[in-house]
Protein backbone atom coordinates (compact mmCIF):
# COMPACT_ATOMS: atom_id res chain seq x y z
CA UNK A 1 0.00 0.00 0.00
CA UNK A 2 0.89 3.44 -1.13
CA UNK A 3 0.60 6.63 0.01
CA UNK A 4 0.17 9.47 -1.94
CA UNK A 5 2.02 12.69 -0.37
CA UNK A 6 1.96 15.05 -3.40
CA UNK A 7 0.66 18.64 -3.35
CA UNK A 8 -1.86 19.60 -5.47
CA UNK A 9 -1.43 23.23 -4.47
CA UNK A 10 0.96 25.25 -2.51
CA UNK A 11 -0.41 28.82 -1.97
CA UNK A 12 3.07 30.74 -1.88
CA UNK A 13 4.17 32.95 0.38
CA UNK A 14 2.58 36.18 0.81
CA UNK A 15 -0.63 34.27 -1.22
CA UNK A 16 -3.55 33.93 -0.06
CA UNK A 17 -4.92 30.68 1.42
CA UNK A 18 -8.94 31.54 2.02
CA UNK A 19 -8.70 32.88 -1.95
CA UNK A 20 -7.20 29.40 -2.72
CA UNK A 21 -9.63 27.55 -0.87
CA UNK A 22 -12.48 29.67 -2.97
CA UNK A 23 -13.61 32.27 -0.64
CA UNK A 24 -15.07 35.53 -2.97
CA UNK A 25 -12.04 37.74 -3.63
CA UNK A 26 -13.12 40.37 -1.10
CA UNK A 27 -14.20 37.89 1.72
CA UNK A 28 -10.78 36.26 1.59
CA UNK A 29 -9.11 39.76 1.46
CA UNK A 30 -11.30 40.15 4.93
CA UNK A 31 -10.34 36.71 5.79
CA UNK A 32 -6.65 37.01 5.95
CA UNK A 33 -6.42 40.41 7.29
CA UNK A 34 -8.19 39.05 10.14
CA UNK A 35 -5.98 36.37 10.78
CA UNK A 36 -3.04 37.81 10.21
CA UNK A 37 -4.34 40.73 12.99
CA UNK A 38 -4.87 37.32 15.36
CA UNK A 39 -1.03 36.23 14.47
CA UNK A 40 0.38 39.94 15.01
CA UNK A 41 -1.79 40.11 18.43
CA UNK A 42 -0.39 36.95 19.43
CA UNK A 43 3.27 37.69 18.46
CA UNK A 44 2.96 40.67 19.93
CA UNK A 45 2.19 38.93 23.31
CA UNK A 46 4.96 37.07 23.19
CA UNK A 47 7.62 39.24 22.52
CA UNK A 48 6.22 41.06 26.00
CA UNK A 49 6.67 37.84 27.85
CA UNK A 50 9.93 37.33 25.88
CA UNK A 51 11.47 40.91 26.85
CA UNK A 52 10.47 40.10 31.12
CA UNK A 53 12.41 37.60 30.76
CA UNK A 54 15.66 39.22 28.73
CA UNK A 55 15.32 41.75 31.36
CA UNK A 56 15.10 39.51 34.35
CA UNK A 57 18.16 38.22 32.82
CA UNK A 58 20.12 40.86 32.73
CA UNK A 59 19.12 42.22 36.08
CA UNK A 60 19.98 39.50 37.57
CA UNK A 61 23.42 39.70 34.94
CA UNK A 62 22.94 35.53 34.63
CA UNK A 63 24.69 33.18 32.30
CA UNK A 64 22.46 31.51 29.63
CA UNK A 65 23.24 28.37 31.83
CA UNK A 66 22.25 29.52 35.10
CA UNK A 67 19.22 31.03 33.69
CA UNK A 68 18.57 27.84 31.80
CA UNK A 69 18.76 26.33 35.17
CA UNK A 70 16.56 28.68 37.01
CA UNK A 71 13.79 28.54 34.32
CA UNK A 72 13.53 25.00 33.90
CA UNK A 73 14.54 24.96 30.34
CA UNK A 74 17.79 24.13 28.55
CA UNK A 75 20.40 26.53 28.09
CA UNK A 76 19.54 27.26 23.52
CA UNK A 77 15.52 28.20 24.66
CA UNK A 78 17.49 30.99 26.94
CA UNK A 79 18.84 31.80 23.58
CA UNK A 80 16.13 31.05 21.71
CA UNK A 81 14.55 33.66 24.12
CA UNK A 82 17.31 36.30 23.84
CA UNK A 83 16.94 36.33 20.10
CA UNK A 84 13.44 36.95 20.22
CA UNK A 85 12.77 33.55 18.66
CA UNK A 86 8.65 33.80 19.65
CA UNK A 87 7.67 31.07 17.22
CA UNK A 88 9.32 28.92 19.13
CA UNK A 89 7.12 28.92 22.46
CA UNK A 90 3.72 28.90 23.51
CA UNK A 91 2.03 31.61 26.05
CA UNK A 92 2.48 29.19 28.32
CA UNK A 93 5.50 28.15 27.99
CA UNK A 94 6.73 31.82 28.45
CA UNK A 95 4.52 32.17 31.68
CA UNK A 96 5.69 29.55 33.18
CA UNK A 97 9.42 30.56 32.84
CA UNK A 98 7.65 34.39 34.22
CA UNK A 99 6.37 32.52 37.14
CA UNK A 100 9.89 30.56 38.12
CA UNK A 101 11.66 34.23 38.16
CA UNK A 102 9.10 34.90 41.05
CA UNK A 103 7.05 37.19 39.04
CA UNK A 104 3.38 36.55 38.31
CA UNK A 105 1.47 37.35 34.71
CA UNK A 106 -1.90 39.34 34.91
CA UNK A 107 -3.95 39.04 32.20
CA UNK A 108 -6.09 42.37 30.71
CA UNK A 109 -9.04 42.01 28.20
CA UNK A 110 -9.98 45.06 26.49
CA UNK A 111 -12.82 45.74 23.82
Amino acid sequence: MSIDTKSAHITPAGGNIFADLGFEQNEAAALKAESQRIISEKLAIKDSLMAELVEWIESKNLKQSDAAEILGVTRPRISDVINKKSVKFSVDALIDMIARTGKHVELSIID
